[in-house]
């Protein structure tokens, strides 16, 4: 049995490195969240692959969020930026970036067939 899969995110859809003077965008449709009998984590390291320091003290994103914000049809998007968004929703589901570049981490623990026979994969980082 797998217990962990990976996903390491350093590019955007358009090809371009992931870096914080750009705001960046993972939309989860309804019903498409990481398929887990665990949990799911996505995490933001800084170029020398360390937590990015940061006012709120936030790393990831995922399952144990109980504060992330889900539209009212089930869609879950993260906005991953260095600068806070000025919209109320956007920065519930805030994740600091550093000026710099960066990469993300997607983890999905104890993860389903889907995750594991790659039917399910992560939605694009678009550029916003």
């Amino acid at each position: 049995m797998e217990e962990t899969a990976y996903y390491y995110l350093d590019v955007a859809a358009d090809g371009s490195r992931l870096q914080g003077g750009d705001s960046y965008t993972l939309t989860f449709k309804p019903g498409a969240l990481p398929p887990v009998r665990g949990f799911w984590s996505l995490t933001l390291y800084h170029a020398h692959h360390f937590f990015h320091p940061n006012d709120l003290g936030r790393y990831s994103l995922g399952t144990k969020n109980q504060d992330l914000r889900v539209d009212p049809d089930g869609t879950l998007t993260i906005t991953v930026a260095a600068e806070r968004p000025t919209d109320p929703r956007r920065a519930a589901n805030w994740l600091p970036a550093p000026e710099a570049e960066f990469s993300l981490f997607l983890r999905a623990y104890w993860p389903d067939d889907d995750v594991l026979d790659g039917t399910w994969t992560p939605p694009a980082v678009l550029k916003d």
